[in-house]
C-alpha cells in the first residue's frame, strides 16, 4: 500500500486552470474572471502548488444550451463524495466477530461513516474557520475487495474552496480508505488517502485528509490550524505505551535488543548516547525491564505508526517465504509440499466460491471478495515464493576458491563499499580492504565467546592492466593481551601445499570479516538504521500537504516495520546476526563503534563516497563529473547512472517549488525537519561540522538525492544479491570459527591441519546449522514481493495532474529504462572482465526493475525488506 503521504489531489479529465499561488489576491482575481462565463472547475496552482475544489454552481457557457441547475436551494448547490474502502483478508475473517451485526445495521441505515467538508476560507464575519459541512455516508455496493460509500452535501455558494475532508469511522474496527472522490457541479477531484482510519471507539479524533499541496506559507487560512494540529497529533506527547491504531512518531534509543530479565547472557547495552553513539529508532513506549530500567521489555508485536505497516501481500509473502525457505533448507520435500498444499487450498477457496451462486446480495459480495482478493493474494505469495535462482549458482561451481573471484567481488559483489585505494602510492595500483582498526578493539572480546574468533585484517590487491584485481597479501593481527603478546602474520599466495592451504584459510577469515562489515555497516547501519530518523522527522515536521513530504514518502514505504522486524528477529540477542556472524553478541556494539568512527551523512552520497575511498576523482570533463580510478568497477559505473538520474529528477522537482534560496530559508516545516534529523534523529552527531545547511535549492536537492539514493539504490546494491553471493557459503562465509593453525602453533591444532587441511577449513567455515539458517533467511531478504514499487516505476497518483512534475517524472522513468539497456550492453562487453567472462554472472543488481521473487536485480523505491 502507498501510505498516507499520498494524500494529494488528483484531477481527472478536466481542463486545468493554473494560478501561481504566490498571491491570494491573484487567486481571487482569477475566480472573478472565470466565474461568469464557464462552470467552475478545479483550480491547480503550480510552483507553490495548491489544488482545490470550489463550490460554485454550474453556469451557462456562451454558445451552449442552458445548464440544468444543480442547486438544492437558493444560494446552495449539490455535491457528492464517493469513498472507496479497501477490504483485507484480515478484515474478511473479522466478519465473524460479535460486533459485526452492529456494524452491518449501521451500514444499512447509513450511520457508519461521517464526512465533513472543510473550507479553505475563514468566516469574514468572525475571522474564524467556517463550520464544516458534515453528512453520513451510506454503503452503496461492494465489488471484490472494494466497498463504496456515497454521501450527498448541500454546499452554500459562499463556502469557498474545499481544502480538506474530515472523516469519522463509527464502526467497531478500523477501515482502510483508499480514496475519496468529490463531485461538485462539473468539477471532480480525487483525494488519494491510502490510510487506516481508526474506529471511534479507539479515539474520538476525526481524521483530516487535505485536498491541497503547498508550502506552509501558502496554506489557505481555513486549514492552517488543521495543518498544524495534524502534525501535533503525529508528534504525540512521548508518554505511555503506543497503541496499534495510533500514528505517533517519536524517538528512542536502541534499548530493546536484549532481554536482561532472562539472564546476563541476554543483556545488551543500550545503543544511543555518549557511551554507544547510535541513530534513534521509533519509540514504542513499552515498560522497562525489571533488571535494567534503561532497557525496554520486548514483545511479539512491535509498534509502528499504523500507516507504516506492511501491506497484506507483503506480510503474507514474507511469512510464507520464510516458512518455505526454512523448511526447504532443512527438509526440502516437506517444505515444498507444505507450502504448495497451503497455496493450493487457499486458491481452491477462491475457485470454489467463484462457482457458487449467491443467495443474497451480501453473500455475493463476500464471495466476490474471497474470489478476487484471496486468489490474487495467494498468487502474489506464490510469485514471491517462487524458487527463482540466479544464474551464478550454476555457472561455475568452483568459483569460490579462485583468487580472481575473491578480488572481483570487491568491485562487483555484495559489498562494493569496502575497497579503497592505498593512497600512499601515486601509481594507483594497490588497493586495500582494511578492517584492522575497526575490528581490533573487539578481537579479545569475541574470542571469549564459544564457536567464533576474530582478527584485525588488511588485504592488499594489485590492479592489473586489464582493470582486474589480484590479491597479493593478507595481514591478520591479534592484539596483545595481559596473557599473550601481539601476534601478526602476513599470508601471500603460494604454490606449495602448506602455503596454499594457509592462504585459503586466510581468505576465509577475510571473507567473514567482509560479511560482517557488509551486514552490520554497509547494509544495516548505513541503510536501514540511519534512514529511520529521516522518516520519523519527516512525519513529525512535514505536513502531508508539503511537497517534500510527498517526494520522500515513496522512499520511506515499509522501512519502519522492516526495521522493527529486524530488531525482533535478526539483530536482537540470540538472533540470526549474533548466531551466524563472527562478532557474535558484540555485533550491534560493533555497528555503534562504526557509526561513531565512520558514518557521515555527506559521505552517503555516491560521488562523495567514491572520492573518499580513492575510487574516483573529480573531473568536470568526465561523465557525471567523476573519473573512476578503476574504469571497470561495475557497482560504481552503474551506480553513477542511477545517482545522476535521481539527482536530475530531484533538481527538477525542487526547482518547481523553490525558485530561489529565500523559499528554502523561509520554509519553517522544512527547516524544522532537517534540524530534527540532526538534533534528535542523529543526536549523537548533532554538532558535527559536515552536516549540510539547507540554505539553497541546490543544497536541498543534494540532501534529498542522498536520502533517496540510500533508500533505493544503495540498499538494493547490498541486499538483493544476498541469495546470489552469501548463498555460496565456502566463498562467502559469515563466520570464522577457528583461529589460523599457525597462530602460536598450539599442540594438536597444527597437527590436525597437517593431517587433514580440508577438515581444518570446514571447521573454520560456518557449521551446517549456521549455513542453513543463513541461506534460509537471506533467501527471504533478497526476494521481491509482487506489490514491490520500483524506482522510476508507476507515477505517484498525486503528481499526475501537475504538468511539470509529471513531465519531469516521465523523463526520470525513461532515463531508468535507458539505464537498464546500458547495463545489459555492459554485461555483454567482453572487454569488461569484472562483469563479463566464462562462468561470471552478469552484474545486474542495479538494474532498476524486476519481476517478483529472487532475481538478483531491481531497485525498490524504499528499504522494504
Amino acid at each position: 500500500m502507498f501510505l498516507a503521504a499520498s494524500q494529494t489531489s488528483n484531477l481527472h479529465s478536466l481542463p486545468l486552470l493554473f494560478f501561481s499561488g504566490r498571491s491570494r489576491s491573484h487567486r481571487t482575481l482569477s475566480k472573478s474572471i472565470f466565474r461568469p462565463s464557464v462552470p467552475r472547475r478545479t483550480s491547480a496552482r503550480c510552483g507553490q502548488t495548491c489544488c482545490a475544489l470550489t463550490a460554485v454552481p454550474p453556469t451557462t457557457s456562451v454558445g451552449s444550451e442552458a445548464a440544468v441547475p444543480s442547486a438544492t436551494s437558493a444560494g446552495s448547490m449539490a455535491a457528492k463524495a464517493v469513498v472507496t474502502v479497501k477490504l483485507t483478508v484480515g478484515g474478511f475473517f473479522e466478519n465473524f466477530r460479535l460486533t459485526r451485526a452492529v456494524d452491518d445495521i449501521n451500514d444499512m441505515i447509513g450511520k457508519t461513516l461521517v464526512l465533513g467538508l472543510v473550507s479553505t476560507e475563514l468566516d469574514p464575519s468572525t475571522g474564524l474557520e467556517k463550520d464544516a459541512i458534515e453528512a453520513y455516508a451510506r454503503r452503496v455496493n461492494q465489488k471484490g475487495d472494494e466497498v463504496k460509500y456515497e454521501v450527498n452535501f448541500s454546499i452554500p455558494e459562499d463556502f469557498g474552496d474545499i481544502g480538506g475532508i474530515l472523516v469519522m469511522n463509527k464502526q467497531h474496527k478500523e477501515m482502510f480508505i483508499r480514496d475519496i472522490t468529490l463531485v461538485v457541479g462539473h468539477a471532480t477531484v480525487t483525494v488519494h488517502c491510502n490510510s487506516w482510519v481508526h474506529a471511534l471507539s479507539d479515539s474520538p479524533e476525526k481524521r483530516i485528509f487535505f485536498t491541497e499541496t503547498c508550502l506552509p506559507n501558502q496554506t489557505p487560512s481555513g486549514v492552517q490550524r488543521l495543518r498544524k494540529k495534524e502534525l501535533k497529533t503525529l508528534r504525540g506527547n512521548a508518554q505511555g505505551k503506543r497503541k496499534r491504531f495510533e500514528r505517533i512518531y517519536d524517538y528512542d534509543t536502541y534499548n530493546d535488543l536484549g532481554c536482561p530479565d532472562q539472564g546476563d547472557e541476554k543483556a545488551r547495552p543500550v545503543l544511543g548516547g555518549k557511551q554507544h553513539p547510535y541513530p534513534r529508532r521509533c519509540r514504542t513506549g513499552r515498560p522497562p525491564t525489571k533488571k535494567d530500567p534503561l532497557s525496554e521489555t520486548r514483545s511479539d508485536v512491535v509498534y509502528v505508526p499504523r500507516d507504516e505497516a506492511l501491506s497484506e501481500v507483503k506480510q503474507m509473502t514474507i511469512t510464507a517465504k520464510t516458512l518455505n525457505s526454512a523448511l526447504d533448507a532443512v527438509f526440502p520435500f516437506v517444505g515444498t509440499v507444505f507450502i504448495n498444499t497451503m497455496l493450493m487450498v487457499l486458491n481452491l477457496m477462491g475457485k470454489d466460491t467463484a462457482s457458487n451462486k449467491p443467495t443474497s446480495s451480501q453473500f455475493s459480495e463476500e464471495l466476490d471478495f474471497s474470489q478476487t482478493t484471496l486468489t490474487k493474494l495467494m498468487k502474489s505469495i506464490a510469485d514471491g515464493c517462487g524458487r527463482v535462482r540466479h544464474d551464478s549458482r550454476t555457472k561455475d561451481k568452483l568459483t569460490w576458491c579462485r583468487d580472481e573471484e575473491f578480488a572481483r567481488r570487491t568491485l562487483a559483489g555484495l559489498n562494493p563499499f569496502g575497497i579503497q585505494l592505498l593512497k600512499a602510492l601515486e601509481e594507483k595500483r594497490l588497493f586495500i580492504l582494511d578492517y584492522h582498526d575497526l575490528l581490533l578493539p573487539y578481537v579479545h572480546k569475541v574470542r571469549e565467546l564459544e564457536g567464533t574468533t576474530l582478527y584485525g585484517s588488511r588485504t592488499l590487491f594489485f590492479l592489473m592492466e586489464d582493470a582486474t584485481l589480484r590479491p597479493v597479501a593478507i595481514e591478520l593481527t591479534r592484539p596483545a593481551s595481559p596473557t599473550k603478546p601481539q601476534w601478526k602474520r602476513v599470508f601471500t599466495r603460494s604454490w606449495d601445499s602448506t602455503g596454499a592451504w594457509l592462504w585459503t584459510l586466510a581468505k576465509a577469515h577475510v571473507c567473514a570479516h567482509d560479511s560482517g562489515y557488509h551486514q552490520l555497516i554497509a547494509h544495516w547501519l548505513r541503510g536501514h538504521c540511519c534512514t529511520e530518523p529521516y522518516i520519523i522527522a519527516a512525519n513529525r515536521q512535514l505536513s502531508v500537504m508539503h511537497p517534500i513530504h510527498q517526494l520522500l514518502r515513496p522512499h520511506f514505504r515499509y522501512t519502519l516495520e522492516i526495521n522493527a522486524i529486524a530488531r525482533k528477529n535478526l539483530i536482537c540477542a540470540g538472533g540470526l546476526i549474533e548466531s551466524c556472524f563472527s562478532p557474535g553478541k558484540y555485533s550491534m556494539e560493533l555497528s555503534s563503534f562504526a557509526y561513531d568512527q565512520l558514518w557521515r551523512f555527506d559521505m552517503d552520497a555516491l560521488p562523495a563516497d567514491l572520492i573518499r575511498r580513492g575510487m574516483a576523482v573529480e573531473d568536470p570533463a568526465a561523465e557525471h563529473g567523476l573519473r573512476l580510478t578503476i574504469e571497470d568497477y561495475p557497482f560504481a559505473s552503474d551506480g553513477l547512472l542511477i545517482w545522476s538520474a535521481i539527482k536530475q529528477w530531484v533538481q527538477d522537482y525542487v526547482s518547481h517549488y523553490y525558485p530561489d534560496p529565500a523559499h528554502v530559508l523561509d520554509d519553517y516545516e522544512l527547516q524544522g525537519w532537517w534540524t530534527e534529523v540532526r538534533t534528535k534523529g542523529h543526536e549523537d552527531k548533532k554538532d558535527e561540522p559536515w552536516w549540510p545547511i539547507l540554505n539553497s535549492p541546490e543544497n536541498l536537492a543534494q540532501v534529498l538525492t542522498t536520502i533517496i539514493w540510500v533508500a533505493s539504490a544503495h540498499h538494493a546494491a547490498v541486499n538483493f544479491g544476498l541469495s546470489q553471493y552469501v548463498g555460496n557459503i565456502p566463498h562467502r562465509p559469515t563466520i570464522a570459527r577457528t583461529t589460523m593453525p599457525v597462530e602460536d602453533e598450539p599442540e594438536g591444532e597444527a597437527a590436525r591441519f597437517w593431517d587433514d587441511p580440508e577438515a581444518a577449513l570446514l571447521e573454520c567455515l560456518p557449521s551446517p546449522v549456521q549455513a542453513t539458517q543463513v541461506m534460509a533467511w537471506l533467501d527471504v531478504l533478497s526476494s521481491h514481493a509482487s506489490d514491490e514499487e520500483y524506482l522510476g516505476g508507476d507515477l505517484e497518483l498525486g503528481w499526475a495532474k501537475d504538468p511539470m512534475v509529471r513531465t519531469a517524472y516521465e523523463k526520470f522513468h525513461r532515463r531508468l529504462k535507458e539505464v537498464e539497456g546500458i547495463i545489459d550492453e555492459r554485461n555483454r562487453d567482453t572487454r569488461l572482465k569484472n562483469r563479463c567472462g566464462a562462468g561470471i554472472a552478469p552484474y545486474e543488481i542495479l538494474k532498476p526493475f524486476s519481476r517478483p521473487g529472487v532475481t538478483g536485480m531491481g531497485i525498490p523505491n524504499s528499504i522494504s525488506i
